[in-house]
């Protein structure tokens, strides 16, 4: 796997005569080294369209210093980035570990130079009190251009960076240390790279209405935990999961404003999607039920190897669940998903702000609806399930629309009856592993302890679902009134 790193920098533009801060007496830096000069060169890569630079992201193969190597550079925050290494290699086409990470991205699309950048770099090391560099300030003289040879409307100028290096980001010794270069008369840079100068990409514009804006932004998160799934991070799989459903959600609710009304193949493949990610996210959400309950028991109640079947069980059923959603987050059905779903936010609103109110509304009946059909089924677990699940629908379009105090009573009733259908799932769990265990002469004892504390878990979820429908069924009434 490609190295990882995180970059904690600012950057400042500075007139070609302008003499270097000076560090001298700042709290915390004890000694200013100058470092020997670096020579680099880097070739940026992007698509076509400049996806890349669109999403704020950079890859290069840079030549030179003591980094050199592909790089790409991901946004993590105002001042820092996650920056992804491999080695240079023979190739000069960008590494294929590198271009999984953004591969939502670029999708298909054909990745060529975009850009050359020369930097001359004159470097000072800054210490602190046991020596260690803190951070790290560099003067650059820079020439860089359009197309592989870096030709096309040639620029050339000078620019400060300050980098702090270490373990811990100390955002006061940033703020002392970037006073100090704004005092000899830097100014914060135009561009928040050296590529986005040189390109000058247009940030995205976002719509004007609010659920077109909605679903941008999602779109958005969804690419964002895309490349945390890509690189296994922790909740990432959750949180794709539940960003798919909130898009799904958005569109379900209002399909005329996004031009869908007859047609469900979109909606159709974001579930498909989520139910590519629920195989991990399940396994994921049993494993941690478990281990938590069987904590909570005494040790004498806690008899066979009950944790490798149920624990270490999921574990594995999660990662066989990540290989399969990775699988088919490389798919070409994938890209053509996230085309589609973006051409719908470009797409002209056919709602204002009064439908909006109207779609929150509409929702909301059919919450309602779901409950009294609920009070008399037959299957009860299932029936209860709809409500969750058009509870859920309701939470994502009145978050969109700025309906609030709705969209908090629907999240109050998504997330109890979240918790009742994890407790359906894992009595069937239970079930099926209890027989596995008696089968093999094991002690199934502790199998029917974790069964009846899931059975009361649900008994008073029901038990608090209809106060919490009232709620949210008044919140309702009075938006619409």
């Amino acid at each position: 796997m490609p190295g990882r790193y995180l970059e904690v920098e600012r950057k400042f533009d500075v007139g070609e005569s302008t003499p270097p801060p000076s560090f001298d007496g700042v709290d915390g830096i004890v000694r200013v080294e100058n470092a020997a000069s670096e020579s680099l060169d880097a070739v940026y890569f992007d698509t076509p369209a400049r996806d890349l630079a669109a999403h704020r992201i950079t890859l290069r193969r840079r030549t030179g210093g003591g980094d050199a190597g592909w790089h790409l550079k991901l946004p993590t925050g105002p001042d820092a980035r996650t920056e992804v290494r491999a080695p240079l290699g023979a190739e000069h086409d960008p590494p294929a570990e590198l271009l999984d990470v953004v591969l939502a991205i670029v999708r298909d699309r054909p990745l060529n130079p975009v850009a050359r950048i020369s930097t001359t770099r004159k470097i000072q090391l800054l210490h602190g009190a046991d020596d260690s560099a803190l951070a790290e300030f560099c003067d650059d003289q820079v020439t860089a251009g359009q197309g592989a040879d870096g030709t096309v409307d040639a620029q050339r100028w000078r620019e400060w960076e300050l980098e702090l290096v270490g373990d811990g980001a100390d955002a006061d010794l940033m703020d002392a240390l970037c006073n100090r270069m704004l005092e000899a008369g830097a100014r914060p840079a135009g561009h928040g790279s050296k590529l986005a100068r040189v390109l000058d990409v247009a940030p995205t514009k976002r719509p004007g209405d609010k659920l077109h804006r909605a679903l941008a932004e999602q779109i958005d998160q969804l690419l964002v935990w895309d490349r945390a799934v890509r690189a296994d991070a922790d909740d990432a799989v959750h949180q794709m999961r539940v960003t798919a459903r909130k898009i799904r959600s958005l569109l379900q609710a209002a399909p005329d404003s996004f031009g869908l009304a007859g047609d469900a193949s979109i909606i159709d493949e974001l579930r498909e999607l989520g139910n590519a990610l629920g195989v991990a996210r399940d396994a994921e959400v049993l494993a941690e039920r478990y281990r938590s309950a069987l904590d909570d028991l005494p040790p004498e109640l806690v008899r066979g190897p009950i944790r490798e079947r149920l624990v270490d069980g999921a574990a594995g059923r999660y990662r066989a669940g990540l290989r399969h959603a990775l699988a088919a987050l490389r798919l070409p059905r994938y890209f053509r998903l996230l085309h589609n779903v973006e051409a719908l936010v470009a797409a002209d609103p056919s709602t204002q702000e009064k439908t909006a109110t109207g779609t929150v509304a509409a929702a909301g009946k059919k919450v309602r609806r779901a409950a009294e059909e609920a009070r008399n089924a037959a299957d009860r677990d299932g029936a209860i399930h709809r409500i969750r699940k058009r509870a859920k629908r309701l939470r994502y379009t009145a978050a969109a629309t700025g309906a609030k105090k709705v969209s908090k009573r629907a999240k109050e009733v998504q997330s109890l009856l979240g918790d009742h259908q994890d407790s359906v799932v894992s009595r069937e769990h239970l079930t099926q592993q209890a027989e596995a265990a008696h089968a093999a002469g094991e002690d199934t004892f502790t199998y029917g302890l974790l069964f009846q504390r899931e059975a009361d878990l649900a008994l008073d979820c029901r038990t608090r679902l209809e106060p919490a429908l009232r709620k949210l069924d008044k919140a309702v009434r009075k938006l619409s009134s």
